[in-house]
């Protein structure tokens, strides 16, 4: 969508500012009962796509508020916020995203100069820091490939390695015989798309086989035999990922950049592709960008938190791999220099050789009144515990005091009211993470105009970034660290013990495992900027 001329955008954006509506939001904050009652039935298929939408009180299904918030937004004016997405690039081109993507008026396409003078040719949407590249070494495989220094660093990365190789052989010996009884299970049914009750009628003699046979019967009972067909498939996909790239010490990815990633100042790189090189990976970027920004009330896939009050600026800088430390700086500093005022990060990693330089785009983000938000990770462990591990980026150096009052770090919750409400792959700490928000089975877009269910930390931090969205839209006066303060206070405390890590037998009460011990709540958060808004 071709965008009105940057000058009379801007007028505009004041404008509506300036006329937002008068009448004061008032109305009661949502709070968890002092016993939570938990949705007995499942959940609708409409109810799945849309859950983190959902109300606790309301509908009893922990999600963030977001249409009651929409209710109490009626009327109201709002200008537009760019959200900078840093990710694996954004397929910009999906029906449902194409109407919200950011575009660089002061830049002419496809004449072959940097009109704006910001350092990046033919910038219409973004930019690619990565260029062609789409796999990646993990930062440990790199640091193995320097060569052994001594170093207390080098035998780390050596002894991660020696893990995740024996990990991924392991698993991937799994997954390749889980989809060969799949395939035992097709032929013997003679369908492709065998159902629960195929599988009971199937007559198997083989007790291993037998017993597989149960187990499929318990996952198809769960979710469709396209979405398991689709896991297994994501699954081969990664591990074959982890050995061919992640974890191949011959490989070498950045070779087809052609830039010199421990040099800072070696810039120029990368294009303005910001889909990238093969549509398909940019999945995990449009899905995050979908859960921000997807148009509401569509009647297409799924509902974006602010698609009405956001353009998404595509920043591809995340690799099938980790990503490099000068990537991240560059891209969060683009973003902030233009015209970005909220910037999502669904990324991390657990070894940094440039750390410093991500450290000080946090900051420069900070001193220009920029919320970066980010997810907290994937792994299921204690970021906080005692000689624990150091997740990048962040806003604190081994634990010290923040660098930025700017950065919101956020972990996944589950819609399932008991202890399994943290989702068992996320992160937690009580100073690590500071809120929570809903991860599991999000419904959102993918490349070729497709929605999927996905999950993990990187779908919650988009859900509380797009709220952040909201705020800003139409709050604009408030700054950055405000609405980082407003999104932890107004969050909603849930009393309940949860399984940490997975672990039934490892149960902590949810209000520790952050530093607010709440979930996010739109609902809450405007009234509580409304609040603070008028105060200033």
């Amino acid at each position: 969508m071709k965008l009105r001329n940057a000058y009379l955008y801007a007028a505009l954006a004041l404008a509506l500012a300036g006329c937002s509506s008068t009448k004061p939001l008032t109305s009661a904050p949502v709070t968890a009962p002092a016993a939570i009652t938990a949705k007995k039935a499942p959940l609708t298929d409409n109810q799945e796509k849309r859950w983190s939408h959902l109300d606790l009180v309301r509908d009893t299904i922990p999600g963030m508020s977001v249409d009651r918030a929409y209710e109490l937004l009626k009327g109201k004016k709002a200008g537009k916020i760019v959200v900078g997405v840093v990710d694996s690039g954004i397929d910009i081109e999906h029906p449902d995203l194409q109407g919200v993507i950011w575009t660089n008026t002061k830049e002419v396409a496809g004449n072959g100069i940097d009109d704006d003078n910001n350092g990046y040719i033919d910038d219409i949407h973004g930019w690619n820091f990565l260029g062609d590249a789409e796999h990646e070494n993990m930062e440990f495989v790199r640091i193995l490939k320097k060569g052994d220094d001594g170093s207390e660093i080098y035998k780390k990365a050596k002894a991660e390695y020696d893990k995740e190789y024996r990990e991924a052989m392991s698993e991937k010996q799994k997954i390749d015989f889980i989809a060969n009884i799949d395939k035992t299970f097709r032929e013997k049914t003679g369908k492709e798309n065998y159902t629960v009750e195929d599988l009971k009628n199937l007559n198997v003699t083989d007790p291993n086989q037998n017993q597989l046979k149960q187990s499929f019967i318990q996952m198809l009972s769960n979710i469709p035999k396209e979405e398991f067909d689709q896991e297994i498939k994501d699954a081969k996909d990664h591990f074959d990922s982890q050995l061919n790239y992640n974890l191949n010490l011959k490989f070498d990815g950045r070779k087809i950049v052609g830039d010199n990633p421990d040099d800072f100042n070696s810039r120029g790189y990368g294009n303005n592709n910001v889909i990238g090189p093969v549509k398909e990976g940019a999945r995990h970027g449009t899905h995050v960008a979908g859960i921000i920004a997807q148009v509401r009330s569509n009647n297409l896939g799924g509902d974006g938190v602010a698609s009405n009050n956001v353009q998404i600026m595509a920043v591809r800088a995340v690799p099938d791999g980790d990503e490099y430390d000068k990537d991240v700086a560059l891209a969060i500093r683009y973003a902030v220099d233009n015209g970005a005022k909220v910037i999502n990060g669904s990324f991390g990693k657990y070894f940094s050789t440039h750390s410093d330089w991500v450290y000080d785009a946090i900051k420069y983000a900070a001193e220009k009144d920029v919320l970066i938000v980010c997810a907290a990770g994937n792994e299921g462990i204690d970021l906080n515990q005692p000689g624990g591990v150091e997740r990048y980026p962040n806003d604190n150096k081994s634990g010290g005091p923040e660098i930025s009052d700017t950065f919101l770090s956020v972990g996944a919750i589950n819609y399932d009211l008991n202890q399994n409400f943290i989702a068992d792959f996320s992160n937690y700490g009580k100073t690590d993470v500071d809120v929570f928000s809903p991860g599991v089975r999000i419904y959102a877009t993918t490349p070729n105009g497709k929605y999927e269910f996905l999950q993990g930390t990187s779908m919650a931090s988009p859900n509380a970034a797009g709220v952040a969205a909201l705020i800003r839209a139409y709050y604009p006066n408030l700054k950055a660290s405000q609405v980082k303060q407003i999104i932890m206070e107004s969050g909603v405390p849930v009393n309940l013990k949860v399984a940490v890590g997975g672990d039934e037998d490892n149960l902590k009460p949810f209000d520790e495992l952050s530093r607010t011990g709440k979930i996010v709540n739109a609902y809450n958060a405007l009234l509580m900027a409304e609040q603070m808004s008028r105060k200033k």
